[in-house]
């Protein structure tokens, strides 16, 4: 196990208010004994969008490289894009199998630029709305964002 302080973890959520809709982002940031609460919105956006948002902002949110991230996502979309589709998709220049323009591309782009500052960054799936204490942290600030998104 790495000590504390090569390590991160990015617990991660999105939500929105109807598919597209207002949405909002949130993410738990764990570095040591430090932590850090961040979340978002948007007017008019997906779930998936949101989703990504979360990794992306979390990610950019380290203020430098670092030799362990651990992100802890409760999407499919996301894993699976990260961890099994993208590589394909470089490959075909951003084109599914299907030869169709990957959706959220801007996204998926950002999302593999913020890996790569970083050392060994770990993927791991939590089933969401299931009463992990962090993943339900970042899924009530996404809501947060969401609820202000749909305020304004």
């Amino acid at each position: 196990m790495q000590p504390t302080t090569d390590l991160v973890d990015l617990y991660t959520d999105g939500a929105c208010s109807g598919n597209p809709g207002p949405g909002g982002w949130g993410v738990v940031l764990r570095y040591g004994d430090h932590e850090r609460e961040l979340y978002g919105k948007d007017a008019a956006t997906t779930n998936n969008k949101m989703e990504l948002t979360a990794v992306i902002e979390g990610l950019a949110a380290l203020t430098r490289p670092m030799p362990v991230v651990r992100i802890y996502t409760d999407s499919t979309y996301v894993l699976k894009g990260i961890t099994q589709w993208m590589h394909g998709w470089k490959r075909n220049g951003w084109l599914t199998s299907a030869k169709q323009p990957v959706k959220n591309a801007e996204l998926w782009q950002r999302l593999d630029a913020e890996c790569l500052r970083h050392g060994d960054v770990q993927w791991e799936w939590v089933k969401g709305h299931n009463g992990h204490p962090d993943n339900e942290r970042a899924d009530q600030l996404a809501c947060r964002g969401r609820d202000e998104a749909r305020a304004s």
